[in-house]
């Protein structure tokens, strides 16, 4: 815009000076100009807040101006409606004069000559008759106040009225002809006051203290039933216009939604108990009838909330469902106090979309387990060199990070519920907790080297993209398990779902009912039974595949095989200067050693874990013997020549065995029975082929001694050497597969080291032997 057009489009302006005369009037640009510049800008910004005050102050006055023209439309529609009343009034009146006129015009007509004297008397009776009989004055107000619709002064018309004449209720038994006119008249009138009022209880509407009056007369006029029938209809109709206000935006309130429908329908129902108390009384048929109509709109209540809950497998319908269950249960106290009681019919509708959900969010739970071992985003904590768990690998980190990502899709489960929802289905919840360990277990096995049993029955699923091959890997696998199991799972069962849940309930509900407990003592010890079960089962199945790893080599072929006790070097070793269990059980002394020492790393202060691992792991070496019939098909074939040495060989190693779990601090009962069952059978079979075990065999203190000294010579490492000697390619073979490393259990440093480890076993067995000691210790 030019200089030109802005002297001609403000010149009018009192306030605002146009740039052309600011430029020519203060060219020099001074101080002083410059601070009369802004004075002038100051004086223009008052101007325009004046201005947009002044605009504000009348647009308000508009406001009021709009207000007080719609009242005044209000008002002159509510006299227009009066004016007709009163037209209607009028023109009613001269209708009926008209009519007696005419009567009595026919009267005089019919007998003009008996009648004529009284005509001007007859009508001033008649019209003086109608103006001051008190009847028809009565009948006459009551149309008049039922045309303006004034209700109150209506009934207390009526109420004087019954109260002069107490057979106004009801007809007589002989009513005379002019009684019963005006009987019928007046009871005429109550029915349109009834419809009147009826017409206002149906009003959409309508406000609750016009509902209230309403009903309230219509208890006055005796229709105390149509009265109650019209106050569940009004508050239904009520309560379905705010559900339906609501259900368009309860998409944005997914996990809410359902406690405010629920807070809407038991809010409603309270009110209708009350207000039916306040207005008719403590009746029992009304009270059956609230409770037919309560139950049907929880009925479709529940309805409503399966319709509009989120996808069932995601946590937010279990958060919806649960915050439901709880805020239902909650209101469900609160009318219990006025003797309504829906708690367990809004269970029992509730149930199927509640088993429903958790069934599908475990389900997601249980497909994630598969995830937890496969995931390789894991960031790995830094390993000092040198520090006792510098050994777990990385692997091993992921597999104890499965463990805590496990428990984290528990608690994530469990984060959802709520108090109430927990100690109505409390059970279910154990259950389903129980079984996502399974799943887990199963995991954890497939993860393991070897072929489960189960993987025939589990082809359809997913596999295991990364396996545990180490001993360091399995261990930490196994110890991972351990900790949820014995751990972190009972102590969210405790910390959710203990049998004392139900002792925190609030005192808010009535006093004489029980109070319910959200799992019983027994359920919560067969849970821990049950989670005790299924890490057995891991356990036993990684026991099974390390056995068999260790007694079959790679070609298939038996270690432990019993042509081994038909060769040796003597008759007798009981002569032998220094007798020593077979190779292959010393390989499995050096085996056991070496998983002691990583299982004193990996399995740090799961003390109890080791040793569990190590009785089971040398019970399923005796249980193979035990089972193996191969084993002793050789002994029984009456082609093979048995010879003493082989017997007492075969018992060597079978006390060498018991021996290694008594120094260990892992003995059990089964492995000395399984034990001695072994040595048994071994002195009958060569008993029948005709050996003496009375002559063959030294006394049982020679096969303990010699057992225990054959422990503390492989200890020391002085079995190296000798066994060296003997068969030095078999050495090599039954130990190629033992270590992870390339260290053979005879070197020197290994067997140090295996020293200490196999002794961390021990914890404190006072039968152990004194060269059994704790590294940490010295």
């Amino acid at each position: 815009m030019d200089s030109s057009e802005e002297e001609d489009d403000f010149s009018t302006h009192e306030y605002i000076t146009p740039q052309s005369c600011i430029n020519a009037i203060y060219q020099s640009k001074t101080e002083k100009d410059i601070r009369r510049i802004c004075t002038e800008l100051l004086d223009l910004k008052d101007a325009v807040e004046n201005l947009r005050g002044n605009m504000y102050s009348k647009h308000l006055g508009f406001l009021r101006i709009s207000e007080e023209v719609i009242e005044m439309e209000q008002e002159l529609i509510e006299l227009q409606k009066h004016v007709s009343v009163q037209r209607i009034l009028v023109q009613d009146l001269m209708s009926g004069v008209c009519r007696e006129l005419e009567m009595w015009n026919e009267c005089q007509n019919e007998d003009p000559n008996t009648k004529n004297d009284l005509q001007f008397s007859e009508i001033d009776e008649i019209l003086n008759y109608d103006m001051e009989d008190p009847k028809v004055t009565l009948l006459e107000t009551l149309d008049i106040l039922l045309v303006e619709h004034k209700i109150e002064e209506v009934l207390l018309v009526l109420d004087a009225e019954e109260k002069k004449n107490p057979g106004l209720s009801n007809f007589g038994d002989n009513p005379s002809n002019e009684g019963s006119s005006f009987k019928e008249a007046f009871l005429k009138r109550k029915e349109i006051l009834k419809d009147l009022l009826v017409g206002i209880c149906e009003q959409p509407s309508v406000r609750v203290a016009d509902l209230k009056k309403a009903l309230s007369g219509l208890v006055k006029v005796g229709q105390v039933s149509v009265a109650h029938k019209l106050l569940l209809k009004a508050y239904g109709f009520q309560l379905q216009k705010k559900i339906d206000d609501f259900l368009p935006s309860c998409s944005g309130y997914t996990e809410t939604f359902a406690a405010t429908l629920s807070q809407f329908v038991f809010s409603t129902i309270f009110l209708v108990a009350k207000d039916s108390v306040s207005l008719f009384g403590d009746i029992p048929v009304n009270t059956n009838r609230i409770v037919q109509w309560a139950e049907y709109e929880i009925e479709s209540f529940v309805r409503l909330v399966r319709e509009n809950l989120p996808p069932p497998e995601t946590d937010s319908a279990l958060r919806s469902i649960s915050i439901c269950v709880d805020a239902g249960l909650r209101h469900c106290s609160i009318l219990e106090a006025q003797g309504l009681k829906f708690s367990k019919l809004l269970l029992v509708l509730l149930r199927p979309k509640i088993e429903e959900v958790l069934d599908m969010n475990f389900r997601r739970a249980r497909r994630t387990i598969i995830d937890l071992v496969n995931n390789d985003d894991i960031e790995f904590p830094s390993l000092q060199p040198g520090s006792p768990t510098a050994m777990v690998t990385s692997s091993n980190i992921m597999f104890v990070s499965s463990g805590r990502r496990f428990m984290c899709q528990v608690e994530e489960i469990l984060g959802q519920l709520t108090p109430k929802f927990i100690l109505h289905y409390g059970g279910i919840i154990l259950n389903k907790l129980l079984q996502l360990f399974d799943k887990y277990v199963d995991t954890l096995i497939k993860a393991l080297p070897g072929t489960s049993e189960d993987d025939i029955v589990m082809e359809h699923k997913e596999s295991i993209s990364f396996k545990a091959e180490t001993d360091a890997e399995q261990l930490a696998l196994l110890g991972t398990a351990f900790t949820v199991a014995d751990e972190l799972m009972p102590m969210a069962v405790t910390k959710i779902l203990s049998p004392q849940t139900g002792k925190m309930e609030e005192s808010g509900g009535s006093s004489g009912s029980t109070t319910p407990v959200s799992i019983s003592a027994p359920e919560y010890r067969d849970g821990k039974r049950h989670l005790q079960h299924s890490f057995d089962k891991l356990r036993d199945y990684f026991c099974r595949q390390y056995v068999l790893t260790f007694i079959y080599s790679r070609e298939g072929k038996a270690r432990m095989d019993a042509r081994m006790y038909l060769e040796g070097k003597g008759d007798d070793l009981f002569w032998d200067s220094d007798p020593l269990p077979s190779l292959p059980f010393q390989a499995l002394f050096a085996r056991l050693q070496q998983l002691a020492s990583v299982a004193g790393n990996v399995l740090r202060g799961k003390e109890k874990l080791q040793k569990n691992l190590l009785s089971r792991l040398t019970e399923t070496v005796v249980m193979w013997l035990s089972a193996e019939q191969e084993f002793w098909d050789v002994f029984e074939d009456e082609t093979i020549q048995l010879q003493p040495f082989g017997l007492q060989q075969l018992i060597l190693d079978m006390r060498f065995i018991a021996e290694i779990t008594v120094c260990g601090g892992y003995s059990s009962r089964n492995i000395q029975q399984l034990v001695s069952v072994i040595i048994t059978r071994a002195i009958g079979t060569f008993s029948e082929r005709g050996i003496d075990p009375q002559n063959a065999l030294p006394e049982d203190e020679w096969f303990a001694g010699t057992a225990k000294a054959a422990i503390s010579k492989l200890l020391l490492g002085t079995s190296a050497s000798e066994s060296s000697e003997v068969e030095p390619d078999e050495h090599l073979i039954i130990h190629e597969e033992i270590s992870d490393t390339e260290k053979t259990p005879s070197s020197p440093s290994s067997t140090t080291e295996s020293s200490d480890s196999f002794a961390s076993a021990n914890m404190g067995e006072t039968e152990s032997p004194v060269f059994f000691s704790d590294p940490e210790a010295e």
